[in-house]
């Protein structure tokens, strides 16, 4: 749907991500942005602030792009004018994390509703490091609350939605870089094109279209992922500062390269990723995370271990599939156990969370509540024998 500008996405989290990554990649594109977004703080600065940096650091060296041709609303003071920009979009992304997604749905969901049937319907695409991110926000938004049930035999020709992959590793930043946004060079943004097919894939470059999403997902979140949180964990436990520190440890770096052996093994048998371009791609991944550019503290890398530690995410969900197949899991079961080392953590709610739970319940009871695995599937006797560990080790201190 045109509007006087040309093309309009709106995108909802106006932190690193959707500055550096992907309101970068509309910006250049030719799409006007607008960001939605709650910090009033961040808001006020994007709109007085006519352009930003995006500075992409390589071993190769340092590139710049400048943004410009955005502005940003309060979603939780200007929810009508929302509402409207919404209405009149063409795309609709976001990066505000997971959890986020329920408090973000009844604002689209309004927009939505007020769109022509007549129109090329809204492509949302959600850009969150979770699998099947944009299925959660088509449920949170067609959920009854949010859209009337009588809207729903329609609601197709007024929304599609895609899954995305995305990878790229944006670092804590200066405090004192204001909007820009530093990060590394390399990407990767595949989208599911098969909602779009009939109504015409949204031109944004850098997108690289799929029909499969499923082992693109999966390799990005068991390899760079389980990579990255790995070195975190390991990390932290042996008081490294950064990742880049602690892939200097000969010990963690065994680790980290154990753990993606594994999930490599499983990515290989399920998905028939070729074995050596699965190994290469893990050689670059290591390096990737070990970029002395970017420095990742251990504890911002570890944060929110309960969700890293939940049944489709980064560890138990190649770790369980794996061992139902019998494969090893020994260096994913040391990144678990590590995982829930990660208590009470400074400003990490979830980890202060975990010690509570680690402290209030059976073993058996933690791994059904954090991890979703039963009694039934064979990674579970495994599971308990870690936690019945750190539990032991927080008593004894």
């Amino acid at each position: 749907m045109a509007n006087a500008t040309g093309k309009k996405a709106v995108h909802f989290g106006a932190g690193n991500i959707g500055r550096g990554f992907v309101a970068c990649f509309l910006h250049n594109s030719g799409y006007e942005v607008v960001f939605a977004d709650v910090n009033g703080d961040l808001i006020d600065t994007i709109n007085s602030t006519p352009s930003y940096k995006v500075i992409e650091v390589g071993s190769e060296g340092t590139s710049e792009n400048v943004i410009t041709n955005y502005r940003a609303i309060n979603s939780r003071t200007h929810e009508e004018d929302l509402v409207e920009e919404i209405r009149t979009a063409d795309v609709v992304t976001c990066s505000v994390g997971p959890n986020i997604l329920k408090f973000i749905a009844p604002v689209i969901a309004k927009g939505i509703d007020r769109r022509s049937d007549d129109e090329t319907p809204l492509h949302v695409i959600a850009c969150e490091n979770a699998i099947g991110a944009t299925d959660t926000l088509a449920s949170y938004i067609k959920d009854a609350k949010n859209t009337d049930p009588a809207r729903l035999e329609t609601h197709h020709l007024r929304a599609r939605y895609a899954n995305s992959a995305i990878d790229r590793i944006v670092p804590a930043q200066d405090p004192n870089a204001g909007l820009d946004v530093k990060l590394e060079k390399f990407f990767e943004w595949v989208v599911d094109k098969t909602p779009f097919e009939d109504i015409g894939i949204p031109p944004i470059e850098g997108i690289q279209w799929v029909d499969n999403l499923e082992p693109f997902i999966e390799r990005k979140l068991y390899t760079v992922n389980t990579g990255h949180a790995t070195a975190a964990y390991h990390g932290y436990y042996r008081r490294k500062r950064t990742v880049y520190d602690a892939l200097q440890d000969k010990e963690i770096m065994a680790e980290v390269r154990g753990a993606l052996t594994e999930t490599k093994n499983l990515l290989v048998a399920k998905h028939g990723i070729d074995e050596e371009a699965q190994l290469a791609y893990m050689n670059k991944i290591i390096k990737r995370i070990g970029n002395p550019h970017l420095e990742d503290a251990v504890e911002r890398v570890g944060r929110a271990p309960l969700r890293k530690l939940s049944r489709k995410e980064r560890f138990i969900g190649p770790a369980a599939e794996a061992a139902e197949n019998d494969m090893p899991v020994k260096y994913l079961l040391d990144a678990i156990e590590m995982t829930f080392r990660f208590q009470d953590v400074e400003g990490d709610d979830e980890s202060k969370e975990l010690s509570t739970i680690m402290s209030e319940n059976t073993p058996e009871d933690v791994v059904a509540k954090v991890c979703g695995i039963k009694p039934t599937e064979k990674i579970y006797p495994r599971l308990v024998e870690v936690v019945k560990r750190v539990q032991a080790d927080s008593q004894e201190e």
